[in-house]
């Protein structure tokens, strides 16, 4: 009974994860693109905080990847 729900909640996991993620980049490059046009001297410091937020940002599409993974082979 429970078995037919899985594959539902890896999908959702893996679905709600890069939904996250795609905005949080989305929201990072925009507010990184509106810095460099206020203040284009700053590009530098700007670009690499951008660069480490948007891997933070991945990691957890890269975790919900993982909970899906684990939803569909363990349980």
């Amino acid at each position: 009974m429970a078995s037919e729900w899985i594959p539902m909640g890896a999908g959702l996991s893996m679905g709600l994860g890069a939904i996250g993620s795609g905005i949080g980049i989305g929201m990072l490059a925009n507010g990184a693109l509106q810095s460099l046009g206020r203040n284009p001297e700053a590009r530098g410091p700007i670009q690499q905080n951008m660069i480490l937020a948007i891997a933070f940002t991945e990691a957890i599409a890269i975790y919900s990847l993982v909970v899906a993974i684990l939803i569909l082979f363990v349980l």
